[in-house]
């Protein structure tokens, strides 16, 4: 159903993708559009309870296309260093493909209290105060992984 890596020696452990989930800033949701085309846009998100977690308005693009269908694919890139003089990139990466669902209720407050931790640790005292206000204001959608797969490149391989 999934390919496998074709660089095999590339390929990272269930564990150091994972890392690259948990610590990666910014990720890439893919979602087939209505019209077949796929959309792409970046992402703050959250590893949370072994799913993928981010917010997003409560009416767009990305929302309408998973709705329509909930399969989706989602990319994060980290330790990257292009090297000219070899004609090469360094970077290590992880590729995810799953389904996306909206979540609710105490999911929902839980994984918007997980971003919040993530990207605003200092301030989770105001955090929270602005979350309960603001609840209703957003849409928190899961991604439930189906199949994982991490690769790298250096020098080596």
């Amino acid at each position: 159903m999934f390919r496998d890596i074709i660089k095999k020696k590339r390929e990272l452990s269930t564990e150091d993708t994972i890392k690259i989930l948990q610590e990666g800033k910014e990720g890439v949701l893919s979602t087939i559009s209505e019209n077949g085309y796929p959309y792409g846009v970046a992402v703050n998100y959250v590893y949370h309870n072994n799913c993928i977690y981010f917010h997003c308005a409560n009416k767009g693009h990305k929302l309408d296309n998973i709705i329509k269908n909930n399969k989706v694919s989602f990319f994060v890139n980290s330790d990257i260093a292009i090297l000219p003089k070899y004609f090469t990139t360094h970077y290590k990466s992880a590729i995810v493909f799953g389904r996306a669902f909206i979540v609710t209720n105490d999911e929902k407050r839980s994984a918007i209290i997980a971003i919040g931790e993530k990207y605003s640790h200092p301030h989770m005292e105001e955090g929270l105060k602005y979350i309960d206000k603001a609840i209703n204001s957003f849409t928190v959608i899961k991604i439930e992984i189906d199949h994982l797969t991490g690769k790298y490149s250096n020098a080596t391989n």
